[in-house]
């Protein structure tokens, strides 16, 4: 699979699966899942693959993600894709949660390949930890990859054991959730300094439009567009349960009985 890895704003999307815990006492990856992003949509590229570890998996990693020795007899070993996989996440920014257990272990499998070249992952890509990103944003609290999707309201019901793919799909929408955009409506300041008006900010002076400008340009939304303003509301007002504002605006007004 060759990808071209110079598309601005590439993100990949990574999760792995393994024979136990730490890499330090020889455990291996068995499992990778990536999907690709790219100006915050999946693109529907992903790389998926199961591996033969060469060493026993714990039971206790059995029990997390239902992969049996087994069950990767006949799959592949790492060296047999590492030029794929490498070529799929090359200068891309990898989106992982609990980065430095991934990447470690990547890593690892790299040396062990003789690719120290490739020994250090953050050479060739930037990571961003979201378990980093929501202990910052929520001290104190849960902050695993369910307890993220139960605050997020992103469905993880198909998650029964963990798996590659699909927690980094699972990721992929909990990020988007978490990097949204604007969660504090208040049009306000928040008074942290005083100004002389009780804690208020002065609003800030309006700058009128000269009455003489250019007419502004009308850009209609096309069919596609539109089509994807209405699944967008549609998503929105399932998630809360309410019809959302600008559907709300296209009632017909009721008055009210006297």
């Amino acid at each position: 699979m060759t990808v071209n890895n110079q598309t601005a704003d590439r993100k990949v999307v990574l999760d792995t699966e393994t024979t136990g815990l730490p890499v330090t006492d020889g455990h291996r990856i068995i499992e990778i899942g990536c999907v690709e992003m790219i100006g915050r949509r999946l693109t529907g590229r992903h790389f998926h693959v199961y591996l033969q570890p060469d060493r026993e998996i714990d039971e206790g990693a059995i029990a997390v993600h239902g992969i049996t020795n087994e069950f990767l007899t006949d799959k592949p070993h790492f060296k047999d894709i590492a030029d794929e996989f490498f070529d799929f996440i090359n200068g891309a920014q990898l989106i992982i949660h609990n980065a430095p257990f991934d990447i470690g272990f990547i890593n690892n499998e790299f040396v062990l390949q003789g690719r120290q070249d490739r020994s250090d992952l953050t050479d060739h890509c930037s990571v961003l930890d979201t378990l980093v990103m929501a202990r910052e944003r929520h001290p104190g609290q849960r902050n695993s990859l369910d307890a993220l999707c139960k605050r997020y309201d992103v469905d993880n019901s198909g998650r029964d054991l963990h798996g590659a793919l699909l927690d980094a799909e699972i990721l992929a929408d909990v990020y988007l959730a978490m990097t949204g955009g604007q969660t504090n409506l208040s049009l306000a300041g928040d008074g942290s300094e005083g100004d002389g008006t009780g804690g208020r900010q002065q609003p800030t002076p309006i700058k009128r439009l000269a009455a003489d400008r250019p007419m502004t340009r009308i850009i209609a939304a096309n069919e596609v567009e539109l089509g994807e303003h209405a699944a967008r509301l549609a998503a929105i007002e399932k998630s809360s349960g309410a019809l959302p504002l600008w559907l709300q605006m296209d009632q017909p007004k009721v008055e009210a009985e006297s």
